[in-house]
């Protein structure tokens, strides 16, 4: 539960994969179909689930490797993305218990945004594909300024944005830049545990305010 140090909150932020959506199973189909055309074998999500937060680039390192050339990298990246983007929404779904936490913010009059490394054209239809485009107060994609997280400025636009102080806003996320970008904001920060995590992750170490095992949570943390 917050302390009487905090301010109280009056935003909440969300990072996308891993803490709002799971999105595991589609970045793996797009994962598998690069290996597949490679001749290789294609990954389980358990195989891969934990990277999913890391991106494309953090996906193809766990199958091909870091020592793979750039030449092979973006040419790998290039069949990842376009597969995904042609399948951004066949399976993936919010995660169990955050439609209740949304409309619960939405009732209560709070607003919720997002902020997110995923790139605009592949955050805007994913959210219209899961009919979630027109309720964030914001929307921060990760080349929506020329910085992403861990810098502190998406999170500060997206607190521009709602209207809201950075001070009296909470981002929750489930990778250590999203808790390093809402600290260096100014905000109160929680680690999303439901998300991509393993155990390397070591994130009880991360400078978080706080931590929750299920979207559930959330709610209880803000009363």
């Amino acid at each position: 539960m917050p302390t009487s140090s905090f301010f109280p909150i009056k935003c909440v932020l969300f990072d996308l994969d891993g803490t709002l959506l799971d999105t595991a199973p589609d970045l793996l189909a797009a994962l598998n179909a690069v290996l597949v055309a490679e001749g290789r074998e294609p990954f389980t999500l358990a195989q891969a689930r934990h990277t999913v937060s890391h991106g494309s680039i953090g996906m193809l390192e766990l199958a091909f490797g870091t020592e793979q050339s750039t030449d092979d990298l973006q040419r790998r990246r290039a069949i990842f993305l376009d597969y995904y983007q042609a399948n951004i929404s066949r399976h993936s779904r919010l995660f169990d218990a955050i439609p209740t936490v949304l409309e619960t913010l939405e009732a209560d009059g709070t607003p919720w945004g997002i902020v997110t490394n995923k790139p605009e054209y592949l955050t805007f239809p994913l959210l219209v594909a899961l009919d979630l485009h027109t309720r964030p107060a914001c929307i921060i994609g990760g080349d929506t300024l020329p910085v992403a997280k861990p810098h502190p400025e998406p999170l500060l636009l997206a607190a521009q944005r709602c209207g809201i102080p950075p001070a009296q806003c909470l981002y929750v996320g489930d990778a250590e830049r999203d808790i390093v970008a809402g600290r260096n904001a100014g905000m109160q920060t929680l680690i999303a545990e439901w998300g991509y995590l393993n155990a390397n992750n070591e994130h009880h170490a991360w400078p978080a305010d706080g931590s929750l095992m299920h979207p559930s949570e959330l709610l209880a943390w803000l009363t």
